[in-house]
């Protein structure tokens, strides 16, 4: 099995690995520790990691670490005596570890999933455990670390209905893998249940709630003041603010047409696009200017910079790491990737800000924290173009239901904190049978 995965994965690394350096490029930032993607570490990382205990956390991209941040924190203080090291996939989740956590936290790579670039990484590193936050599967990666009785823990975990009918069709490859877990902390009974069919054995899984949750929480400090950057570009702090999160290809140019639409009714409404990757922002902005879009990207202000009032229409975040933060002033938030592309982004961190919330009808990866927040009146979903236009003019028009529907998110995030440090409580006792000092609460 081993052997024709391997065959299978050289093959398809070749013919992909065109459209995978093309999607390195455009992001930038590429060419720094790039070698790291093939297991090839400054020396300086081994001496760092010598005589030590190292538990290795892993997390996929911006979204993983935005959770794997929160574990850490979380984490470390319960193991002073172990070193941390957390890996990444991709440049813009590696830009957020170093803004997010500080130097004595070593960040590297994630290694391409070939069995000599696998064993290398894990030859330097020598964790004495592995936590994969939200991760894929990658074979290569697991089988090593199997064979070298390494364990291994699966943080937030969930299946997708996408996902899930893969990995029991492939149950040949994979129901060995999701069997070598030694703890999974899944989000509800229903990913339990799944992740139990796929192989995971039912003693290491354990329902502790989604970590997406904790780190919704606005408790990060940022100079980022939104409220002056908008003031900077003449928009009134009594204008309400429509925040598009994390969108798609398509969904700007649909809102930026239903905001000039909107305008006829409500004049000083302001749009703040933030697409979830951003280096679309620059042709998306020469085709919004082309639709005579007033706009401004993210990365044209500067302290100095003044704009007279009524000049701009939209602002188009071209940034990472922000979006939480542009959520602050919004009246009512759109959550990406839920009109015009499947799956849905992450309607929690609106939530957690106590903001009106509108989603379209594709929002597969949260399902179950969909139903829960239309269940409670605490979201709205539409199912068209044309009725997502009415709700938002609705809603824009009316302070007083936004507040309610916040509300209403703020209590279903509370009721919900805490999945990180059941988590932390999963993973513990095993680092103590290792022999890694686990610190007391207080």
């Amino acid at each position: 099995m081993r052997t024709l995965y391997n065959i299978l994965f050289l093959i398809f690394f070749v013919l992909s690995s065109p459209y995978y350096f093309w999607r390195l490029r455009r992001r930038g930032d590429w060419q720094r520790d790039f070698g790291q993607r093939f297991s090839k570490y400054d020396p300086s990382l081994k001496q760092a990691l010598t005589n030590r205990h190292v538990i290795w956390l892993h997390a996929v991209s911006v979204g993983e670490v935005n959770l794997c941040t929160q574990l850490i924190n979380a984490l470390e203080p319960r193991i002073p005596n172990a070193k941390i090291v957390v890996s990444c996939t991709t440049t813009t989740g590696m830009a957020e570890l170093r803004r997010r956590l500080p130097n004595r936290i070593s960040k590297i790579y994630y290694p391409l999933d070939r069995r000599k670039y696998v064993r290398r990484a894990l030859a330097v590193i020598n964790p004495e455990a592995i936590v994969l936050v939200e991760a894929e599967i990658w074979p290569n990666f697991l089988w090593r670390a199997r064979d070298l009785n390494i364990p291994i823990f699966l943080a937030n975990a969930r299946l997708s209905d996408r996902s899930f009918p893969r990995y029991k069709r492939y149950g040949w490859l994979f129901r060995s893998l999701f069997g070598g877990f030694r703890g999974v902390g899944c989000q509800n009974e229903e990913d339990a249940e799944r992740l139990r069919q796929v192989g995971c054995r039912p003693e290491a899984v354990q329902v502790v709630g989604n970590m997406k949750f904790d780190a919704a929480k606005l408790s990060e400090h940022s100079s980022l003041n939104v409220r002056g950057l908008l003031q900077q570009l003449g928009v009134a702090d009594d204008a309400p603010i429509l925040v598009a999160g994390s969108t798609h290809d398509g969904e700007e140019i649909l809102l930026a047409d239903m905001a000039a639409r909107l305008r006829r009714k409500i004049p000083n409404l302001f749009l703040i696009l933030v697409p979830r990757h951003f280096e679309r922002c620059l042709e998306l902005g020469q085709k919004l200017r082309a639709r005579g879009v007033k706009l401004c990207l993210r990365s044209e202000i500067f302290p100095a910079t003044r704009v007279a009032a009524g000049t701009l229409d939209c602002l188009l975040v071209n940034t990472t790491g922000e979006l939480k933060f542009f959520y602050v002033p919004a009246r009512v938030v759109f959550v990406g990737k839920s009109m015009t592309a499947l799956g849905g982004q992450n309607p929690i961190e609106p939530g957690a800000q106590g903001k009106a919330i509108v989603f379209g009808p594709n929002m597969q990866n949260f399902a179950d924290i969909t139903r829960t927040f239309l269940k409670r009146k605490a979201a709205v979903q539409t199912n068209s173009p044309e009725e997502l236009e009415r709700v938002l003019g609705e809603l824009l028009e009316n302070p007083a239901k936004c507040s309610a529907l916040g509300q209403a998110a703020l209590e279903i995030v509370a009721e919900n904190l805490g999945a990180v440090q059941r988590t932390v409580s999963l993973i513990l006792p095993e680092l103590q049978r290792r022999g890694i000092y686990v610190k007391p609460q207080k």
